[in-house]
């Protein structure tokens, strides 16, 4: 079994809803985020993964929280078995000058990651629809959990 280590984006409007990523691949929605390059540190795989798939640019990030541990066991549908270490951050991204529709996002990236960009409050947002490892990250924002290790 693999260890992926991944940084993922808190993302926040001006109405402080939460950016929410609906991924090609598995068609399930997530944070903007991604797995980590050798030698990269973990906020330059953030910050390029937000770029890659939202086009919009970090200008401010702080650590929300890292998790670990038995609910990061994930199951590609190719029967690949993985184990994520995710480091989330709260960031401020430059959203002036993008294409927005209502609180859509509008943009198309060039590895056609994303098939929709979507900004949602937090009380909005339905659990079920989320990719199932980053489900506990969308729980514990609801339940107000502020530990900056979690598993």
């Amino acid at each position: 079994m693999r260890i992926i280590v991944t940084g993922g984006a808190i993302i926040r409007d001006h109405q402080d809803r939460i950016l929410l990523q609906r991924r090609s691949d598995y068609g399930d929605w997530g944070l903007p985020g991604g797995g980590m390059n050798a030698g990269e540190s973990v906020e330059e795989t953030m910050i390029r993964e937000v770029y890659e798939e939202t086009g919009l640019k970090v200008k401010q990030y702080d650590l929300y929280t890292v998790y670990s541990g038995p609910r990061m066991k994930y199951r590609y549908p190719d029967g690949n078995e993985v184990v994520f270490v995710m480091f989330i951050f709260n960031v401020k991204a430059d959203l002036e000058g993008k294409t927005f529709e209502d609180h859509i996002l509008i943009y198309h990236d060039a590895n056609h990651e994303s098939l929709r960009l979507e900004f949602k409050p937090l009380e909005e947002i339905n659990i079920e629809e989320i990719n199932i490892v980053q489900r506990p990250i969308f729980e514990d924002l609801k339940n107000e959990i502020k530990t900056i290790l979690r598993t």
